[in-house]
Parts: C-alpha cells; sequence; structure tokens
C-alpha cells in the first residue's frame, strides 16, 4: 500500500479522496491555487503546495508543476479525482513514467475511450450494444445524408472528442442536416480543436442510464448497479439516483454481464463508467468515462463499498477480493448537485459563503467542501455541494431529501436549492416519469 499520495483536484472531490486516504492510513499532499489557499482540503492535507495562480490552464492542468510537487513531497502515487487531467493519457503516462502510480485505468484504455468513435468501435465488437449510426467518422457531407436516411430521421451529429453539449446538433429531417453538419462541426472545432463528427439515430424519449464497474489488474470486473442521471440541463448532470426507477433487477442483471464480460475481455482496470441510453427496454452504449463519477456516492450508498478506496487498492496492486455474486444492492439513493448558481436564470453566484449549515440525520450524507467564510472562487466549476440521501425505498429516500434540503443553510450566495426542492415535489418526478429532455421543459415552466 501508498504510504503517500498527492492529491491532483480541489473542492469536495479532493476532500473525498483524503478522507479514504486517512482511513487507510496513507498520508496526503494537496496541491492548491493561490484563490485555494484557504481551501479544505488544503486546510486537511498533511502537506500543501502551491502549483500555481487562479486559472486552471496554470495550475491543476500543469502538469510540471504537479510533478514537481509529487517529487518534492516524496508522494507515491496521483489521485486525479475527476475533471481537471483524470482522463488525460499524456498525463497518466507520464505520471507513471515518472515513477509514480496513477489511480486510475492505464492510458491507452483512457485514450481508447477517450475517442467516442473508437469507444463505440470497441464496445461493438465486445458485444455491447450501440446507438445506430455511422460506422466512424463522416467524411463528408453527402454520407451524413446516406447514413441519416439509412438509419431514419430524426439523428443527432456529434463530435468524435470531448462532451458537456459541445459539438452537438439535431436534424430531424433532410432539411436540417447541412445546418447540423456544419454546426456541430464548427463547434467542435472551437471546444476541442478536432471538427470530426459521426452520425447517431437521436432517440426521442431516453433514459440516461450508467454502469459502474471496477476493474483489478487481474482480469477481476464487477459492476455495481446503475445510476439513472436522465435529469440534466443541457446535458449537464443536476439529480442522480440508484437504482434506475425505470431497470428492473433482471435487465440490471442482464447489462451487468454485458458489461463486465466486455471489460474483462479489455483487462480494464481501476474505476469505469458506461453511459447508455435507454427506451423502449433497449439499452445503447454512448461512451465510457474512464475515472471516478461525481455521482459515485449513490452507487456507494445501495452497495455499500468506498469506490475511493477501492481505487487505490487497486492501483496499489491489489486483487478485488470479491466477486459480482457478492455485491449486493439496499434500498435507494439520491443525489442533488448544489451549484453556487441563481436557481432560476442559472447564472453562477460566485461569493463568501456568509453561513453555512449542513443537514444530517440518519441516511443523509453532505460531500462538500464549504464552511462559513468560504470565498467561493469564480474561475472553476459552480458545484459546491453534493446532497445524497438512502433509504428503503425510493419514496422514503424522496422525503428524506426534502427534508435534509430544508435543512440545508447557505447563505450569501445563490444555489440551486430552491429548484431541487421544486423538482422533488413534481409528481412527475415522484413517479419516476422523466427522460432526459424532462427537465429543461420542467425549468422551461411558470412557477
Amino acid at each position: 500500500m501508498f504510504s503517500k499520495i498527492l492529491i491532483a483536484n480541489r473542492g469536495e472531490i479532493a476532500l473525498r479522496v483524503l478522507r479514504a486516504c486517512r482511513e487507510l492510513g496513507i498520508k496526503t499532499v494537496a496541491v492548491h491555487s493561490t484563490a485555494d489557499e484557504d481551501a479544505m482540503h488544503v486546510r486537511l492535507a498533511d502537506e500543501a503546495v502551491c502549483i500555481g495562480p487562479p486559472a486552471a490552464r496554470e495550475s491543476y492542468l500543469n502538469v510540471a508543476a504537479i510533478l514537481s510537487a509529487a517529487t518534492i513531497t516524496g508522494a507515491e502515487a496521483i489521485h486525479p479525482g475527476y475533471g481537471f487531467l483524470s482522463e488525460n493519457a499524456d498525463f497518466a503516462e507520464t505520471v507513471e513514467a515518472h515513477g509514480l502510480a496513477f489511480i486510475g485505468p492505464t492510458a491507452e484504455h483512457i485514450r481508447m475511450m477517450g475517442d467516442k468513435i473508437t469507444a463505440k468501435t470497441t464496445m461493438e465488437m465486445l458485444g455491447v450494444p450501440l446507438v445506430p449510426g455511422s460506422d466512424g467518422e463522416l467524411k463528408s457531407l453527402d454520407e451524413a445524408r446516406t447514413v441519416a436516411e439509412q438509419v431514419g430521421y430524426p439523428v443527432l451529429i456529434k463530435a468524435t472528442a470531448g462532451g458537456g453539449g459541445r459539438g452537438m446538433k439535431v436534424a430531424r429531417d433532410a432539411s436540417e442536416i447541412e445546418e447540423a453538419w456544419s454546426v456541430a462541426r464548427t463547434e467542435a472545432r472551437t471546444a476541442f480543436g478536432n471538427d470530426a463528427v459521426y452520425l447517431e439515430k437521436y432517440l426521442d424519449k431516453p433514459r440516461h442510464i450508467e454502469l459502474q464497474i471496477l476493474g483489478d489488474n487481474y482480469g477481476n470486473v464487477v459492476h455495481f448497479g446503475e445510476r439513472d442521471c436522465s435529469l440534466q440541463r443541457r446535458h449537464q448532470k443536476l439529480l442522480e439516483e440508484a437504482g434506475s426507477p425505470a431497470i428492473t433487477a433482471e435487465q440490471r442483471d442482464t447489462i451487468g454481464k454485458t458489461v463486465t464480460d466486455a471489460l474483462s475481455k479489455m483487462g480494464y482496470r481501476n474505476a469505469g463508467t458506461l453511459e447508455f441510453l435507454y427506451q423502449d427496454g433497449q439499452f445503447c452504449f454512448i461512451e465510457m468515462n474512464t475515472r471516478l463519477q461525481v455521482e459515485h456516492p449513490v452507487t456507494e450508498m445501495v452497495c455499500d463499498v468506498d469506490l475511493v478506496r477501492e481505487q487505490i487498492r487497486i492501483a496499489a496492486g491489489e486483487k478485488l477480493g470479491y466477486t459480482q455474486s457478492d455485491v449486493t444492492f439496499s434500498g435507494h439513493a439520491i443525489e442533488c448537485r448544489i451549484n453556487a448558481e441563481d436557481p432560476d436564470t442559472f447564472a453562477p453566484c460566485p461569493g463568501t459563503v456568509a453561513v453555512y449549515h449542513a443537514p444530517g440525520g440518519l441516511g443523509v450524507r453532505i460531500d462538500s467542501a464549504l464552511y462559513t467564510g468560504y470565498k467561493v472562487p469564480p474561475y472553476y466549476d459552480s458545484m459546491i455541494a453534493k446532497v445524497i440521501v438512502h433509504a428503503p425505498t425510493r419514496a422514503e429516500a424522496i422525503a428524506r431529501m426534502h427534508r435534509a434540503l430544508d435543512e440545508f443553510v447557505v447563505e450569501g450566495i445563490k444555489t440551486v436549492i430552491p429548484l431541487h426542492r421544486r423538482i422533488l415535489a413534481d409528481p412527475e418526478f415522484q413517479k419516476g416519469d422523466y427522460t432526459i429532455h424532462w427537465l429543461e421543459q420542467f425549468t422551461a415552466r411558470p412557477h
């Protein structure tokens, strides 16, 4: 096992990794920008190193500074958290070239799954079902037209690189295909420096279902069930559930076996999440995230597993030590992402937290690095906390989340807590009757 780990991230995920390290008896090194010198993970780590000014490209994306911090502190491994460098294959490769362990998948698998066309081709070869679409990158507008006619409108043209909804455009009929082709390529070129695109059948009422897996260095792979991440605004998740109100235990077992068989053949190691569109009883693979997900706590709650601890164990060369039959599912969990944003306009609201009081009680977990007097900086993602609840049933979990949000006090800045209260009170949400388009329609309603 490692004696010291550098955490190459910030905010609640840095604190989450730090806590797992503490419980394993591992010393921690926090890196931080000048904007984060008073951050909670910096205060609690055994050592802290400033790696640059506020801009992420000069600090949290500064590979040389991070590696220097690891060297001078004697860290043996680096945990990248999520975002920033977590899915950067070159970073993973460089970390290991410097004699450090990268707590994540191999650079080969990060690179393979980072290109959506390669990821889809690989998964199709391994027996994982896909959304009907083009065989790889579209080379011309004429090819886009031909494939669109074959799979049937509406279709979605998507960038092969990147994510977050950028480089994606729907064409509902043949008259829109040229504009969709042009807009998707322009957005992709601007956002990712790569204008390659491909085409998929556009599913009109899908849910976003993802499956959490872990693999060790010895070919063992297990899954920890599904998360329903359909509540999204502009392709950004806001509320997640485990399990999905739309998926049966039999369906979970079936897609789970398909996925674990595929990743075992790949020799995949560490944590990963396969994302699917689910409609009319069919799972269609869309991409794989080769890292820990923001919403991993709901899986931890229903499976009673510490996924970060498992990541560290695997990176240290340990076997999983259990099989799929040892993984059990208990109750229902919901996570609400609390962003420092106006709940109506979604404009970012950085500033000083005048009062902070976290909820508690049975089945309530708060993942946050906030405290009274903390200054939420304007330079990074607006998520400032995650409220996670667990209960025997979905109805009880909804009631518990209502109660927790009513207790949650964050003054001095605006947050999306009022929006979450509205969502939880909506009859359609309470019935579990929603798709990936539901939240956009819900937020457009007057209230």
